[in-house]
């Protein structure tokens, strides 16, 4: 088992939440990839969106419904400073995943993080359990309390 899988499964865990990860197949790259591989719409997936802070450099989370887009300026908005598109290197040095894989929880150095509203309409959503491959299943409410985030207006 991978460091990031071991890593999601911990947190979730060290949470008390009990959830059955999936590895697919097919892979979960992508929001449209994780949504036929789980069989659910496409905003049933809760995909990681990672931004840097332009003056900061600190990292900004935005678990997204997976139809939706992060507008930026709303984003800029809810982070306080300019977002610039997150370095591959830097998301992996600081969250421990690769990008196609981040999870909302897990992280080596917990990001501010923000909760797409679209995702509170379903009862289940998926999300990235740290790899590629990997994906877990979630009450977005229960996703909210682990991530102690609140929903916001950032697509």
């Amino acid at each position: 088992m991978s460091k990031s899988l071991k890593r999601v499964r911990a947190a979730l865990e060290d949470a008390g939440v009990n959830v059955d990860i999936k590895e697919m197949s097919e892979g979960t790259r992508t929001a449209a990839e994780a949504a036929q591989a789980a069989g659910c719409e496409i905003d049933q997936i809760a995909k990681s969106i990672i931004f840097a802070g332009a003056e900061t450099g600190g990292l900004f989370l935005f678990i997204t419904a997976g139809g939706n887009q992060v507008d930026p300026q709303k984003a800029a908005a809810l982070a306080g400073e300019t977002l610039i598109r997150a370095d591959a290197n830097d998301v992996r040095k600081m969250t421990g995943f690769a990008i196609g894989g981040v999870s909302p929880v897990g992280h080596l150095t917990a990001p501010t993080t923000f909760f797409d509203l679209r995702l509170a309409d379903f009862d289940v959503v998926w999300a990235a359990a740290g790899t590629p491959r990997h994906i877990f299943a979630i009450s977005p409410t229960v996703l909210q309390d682990v991530t102690g985030v609140h929903p916001s207006d950032f697509t």
